[in-house]
């Protein structure tokens, strides 16, 4: 299967063990956000997507990261479907440095606002 559009992602959100799931799409064409998206900011997911979704999406292997060990919170979004062309299936969680980081980096893919821990 493949996408009709450049980007094609549908966002599970999770703020609590429990808690409702809320879910987003984000779709594009040609670099222009198409109808079908459904985030509280768009504009500001396509942004985030552009700028880091190559290296969070597709990481190179390296050595292993050192992580600080810290809890940002309960909240699981899982991001599915495409980007570019390529398949996407993507896991965030805030259970430790590393991955409130990448949280952050997309935050408004994760149904937030930029600049926000993602939560709705």
């Amino acid at each position: 299967m493949t996408a009709t559009h450049e980007i094609e992602l549908t966002i599970h959100l999770t703020e609590a063990p429990g808690a409702p799931e809320h879910v987003f799409r984000l779709e594009t064409s040609r670099g222009v956000l198409a109808e079908g998206c459904t985030l509280p900011d768009s504009a500001a997911a396509l942004a985030a997507v552009t700028e880091h979704g190559e290296d969070i999406f597709f990481p190179k292997p390296g050595p292993p990261k050192l992580c600080t060990q810290q809890y940002g919170g309960p909240q699981v979004a899982v991001v599915t479907g495409w980007f570019l062309g390529r398949e996407v299936s993507s896991r965030f969680s805030r259970t430790d440095g590393c991955e409130i980081a990448r949280w952050r980096a997309m935050a408004p893919l994760l149904g937030g606002v930029a600049g926000s821990t993602g939560a709705i």
